[in-house]
């Protein structure tokens, strides 16, 4: 089993899709590294790009095609001015060349070179094929897998003992909750303290607090961006920003110039059970608005679920704890960094895998158990409130209208932020030791239920409100 950082399971990228957007760009600049490694770079004079089966059929709506080519033309998802991206896009289509790495430049024509194929590859449902036309009338090409989260792995996983040695590096090595739970009790510590060792075998304490800070600082960033621009959302669904509106309501006549004074501001606010469904809900769709503008965001453990832990964290911050700073930010990301862990290596954070139940679900897990810690809980009780988060989410299928990630993925992490809310104060008020579901066995069961679910409904738009709603409606 190889080993996962809270850094894998929380990544700083561009929407709108962690596997359909990220992964593929990531994918784009994996390439390039093969090329260059194998001395191919300088040869190429052309490149076409081969989407199949989920890439293929929601490919546009999630922007795969963009992606992929941001990925050849050397971009960083992480850095990327977002305000850069439609420009460069334009000057491909205008002029049909294409920039390779930034260094050379060679033909491409877009609406040819990008390949969509309904076919499925055997080995995942997200599949894209990189091929090049080199000088010598030569073809070569190298097929990746965007297996959600921004993951990307090759058949073969060349990584894979690489990666099995540094799980074995691992002061903890954690498979399932049970490991989890055994080192807690073992060692007398919280999840939190658990998972910083673990971190700590990889990274210095200082690069640790300074990649969690970054992810936090984006998180509040989405959120402030989202709840602050009007609009109508790309795509052609017409989608109408919702979060600007509902922050106006609960905002009132409150003055603020930062997203640090604003947090602030929110909690001089009216304090009731209404408002505060408002405000989780207005958190959580302001950064998944920002996703499906091809915005920055934290992928959460994915892009269409990256609202769910935002607005829980945000929540608490503003509502449970005035005084909370960087210490429970940090303790509240390694406990969901963890718990997003245990369902990558257990079942799937893929919706082209196990529908939105491996988004949606697997957030409010994860914002489930974040928020038990930090209110006080035991890990046990941690691990209850992440087990009832997703055990009312499983079965969630991935429909969204048109392959945009909008209709019904935007409102959905409103509900699993309040889900995962609910499910914290539940595992809170009750004695764990009568938990009837452990974690690891709804873990077994989400996936279980990922390999029943019709196909149609894992990120296909062939089934469900895909089919039943149409632009026109629209």
């Amino acid at each position: 089993m190889e080993s996962i950082s809270v850094f894998d399971m929380l990544k700083i990228g561009v929407g709108p899709s962690s596997s359909h957007t990220l992964g593929p760009w990531r994918a784009g600049e994996r390439w390039i590294k093969e090329l260059k490694e194998a001395g191919k770079f300088d040869l190429v004079e052309g490149v076409t790009i081969h989407l199949y089966g989920s890439l293929s059929l929601t490919g546009i709506g999630h922007a795969t095609d963009l992606a992929s080519l941001l990925g050849l033309l050397g971009y960083d998802p992480v850095t990327i001015p977002v305000e850069n991206i439609d420009p460069e896009i334009n000057n491909i289509k205008t002029f049909n060349r294409l920039n390779l790495n930034g260094e050379r430049s060679i033909d491409f024509d877009f609406d040819n070179d990008i390949v969509f194929n309904k076919k499925f590859l055997p080995f995942h449902p997200n599949g894209m094929k990189f091929m090049a036309r080199l000088h010598n009338g030569k073809t070569i090409s190298s097929t990746f897998y965007s297996i959600g989260g921004g993951f990307v792995v090759k058949e073969e996983r060349k990584n894979a003992k690489k990666q099995l040695q540094k799980f074995k590096e691992f002061p903890f090595p954690i498979i399932k909750g049970t490991d989890l739970a055994g080192f807690c009790k073992q060692e007398n510590k919280k999840i939190s303290e658990i998972v910083y060792e673990n971190e700590k075998s990889l990274r210095t304490e200082e690069e640790i607090d300074a990649g969690l800070k970054a992810i936090w600082d984006v998180m509040l960033e989405s959120m402030y961006l989202g709840c602050h621009t009007e609009g109508i959302l790309p795509g052609g669904l017409n989608v109408r920003r919702r979060a600007p509106d509902s922050h106006k309501k609960l905002i009132g006549d409150l003055e603020y110039n930062t997203p640090e004074e604003w947090i602030e501001v929110i909690r001089k606010t009216e304090v009731k059970f209404r408002s505060i469904l408002k405000w989780v809900s207005c958190f959580a769709l302001g950064v998944n608005e920002v996703n499906a503008s091809l915005g920055r965001v934290v992928t959460a453990p994915t892009n269409g679920s990256a609202g769910v832990i935002p607005a829980v964290l945000m929540y608490y911050l503003t509502i449970e704890n005035h005084d909370a700073g960087f210490e429970k930010i940090k303790q509240f990301l390694l406990v969901a960094g963890e718990i997003g862990s245990l369902f990558k290596k257990g079942a799937t954070i893929s919706a082209a895998m196990g529908g939105c139940q491996a988004e949606i679900g697997v957030s409010s897990s994860m914002a489930a158990g974040a928020l038990t810690e930090v209110m006080g809980g035991s890990p046990e009780q941690v691990m209850m409130a992440a087990e009832i988060a997703m055990e009312h989410h499983l079965g969630l299928t991935c429909d969204p209208i048109a392959g945009l990630v909008q209709i019904p993925c935007i409102e959905r992490n409103s509900m699993g932020a309040i889900k995962a809310i609910n499910a914290a104060e539940m595992a809170m008020d009750a004695d764990s030791i009568h938990a009837k579901v452990p974690l690891d066995k709804v873990i077994e069961t989400m996936w279980e239920t990922a390999k029943d679910m019709n196909s149609k409904y894992k990120e296909t738009s062939e089934g469900g409100l895909a089919v039943r709603v149409s632009l026109s409606d629209c």
